[in-house]
């Protein structure tokens, strides 16, 4: 992933530069000190991600902004600033992220793998309208192995659970983390996969049948998969009317 720091504080570009030499994957690919240098460099330079100030000298980092969303491609602008009231300003200006000075290498990773996941569905995009049409319903889902792409079937895919920030997905293969919501998911592929618990989206083609847990609860059976998932109390109805219909 290709970025341009654009800051007028030497210090600030040197931290910034300091994290993204240890963050897999990123590529720090110029330096900028003024907005309208920021803007140049960003088109010269093919940037993806534009980490930004806002109080610089020449142009600030909101109208800089804006003439970077009329860039093509676009890149992803995430602002690090030491000013908090600029927050509304900057997500008018369709930036990625808003980060406060002095900026923690986790959140910038956070901030980070946003715009990694922004710019993967932009090339999906642009290939699916390359062969043909507008976006389509995927028919892999990408996950990421130390820095390189995994592309996973559908059609593989056994159960997705929700775990702390990632979504584990459970596949013929074995197991991956997708850095995407089980939110986004299920309203994507809503009609493959149904929810069993707040935490857990299953394969309606593997459900084999729902059982009794330790417990008390309900576990639901599905092929391939050694465990019983639980099924939570409010899915219960609609699941168990689910498995009685198949």
């Amino acid at each position: 992933m290709k970025i341009l720091i654009a800051d007028d504080e030497p210090l600030a570009r040197a931290r910034l530069r300091a994290f993204l030499s240890s963050i897999e994957g990123a590529e720090c690919v110029g330096e900028a000190a003024t907005g309208r240098e920021a803007v140049e460099k960003s088109q010269t330079l093919q940037a993806e991600v534009v980490l930004l100030d806002i109080r610089m000298p020449e142009m600030d980092g909101l109208e800089a902004a804006r003439l970077l969303l009329r860039q093509h491609p676009r890149p992803a602008v995430i602002f690090c600033t030491a000013y908090e009231e600029h927050a509304v300003a900057a997500f008018e200006a369709e930036a990625l992220d808003y980060l406060l000075k002095p900026v923690r290498r986790e959140r910038l990773i956070e901030a980070l793998r946003r715009a990694r996941r922004m710019l993967d569905r932009r090339t999906l995009d642009q290939l699916e309208r390359a062969l043909g049409g507008g976006p389509r319903r995927r028919s892999h889902l990408c996950a990421r192995l130390r820095g390189e792409l995994r592309l996973i079937p559908i059609e593989e895919v056994a159960y997705l659970h929700a775990e702390d920030k990632y979504v584990v997905v459970f596949h013929s293969r074995g197991s991956d983390l997708l850095d995407e919501s089980l939110k986004q998911l299920e309203q994507e592929f809503g009609e493959r996969f149904v929810r069993i618990h707040r935490n857990c989206l299953v394969a309606r083609d593997r459900i084999r049948g729902l059982r009794r847990l330790p417990d008390g609860g309900m576990g639901l059976e599905l092929a391939g998969v050694e465990r019983l998932l639980e099924v939570s109390r409010r899915c219960l109805p609609s699941v168990r009317e689910l498995v009685e219909s198949l």
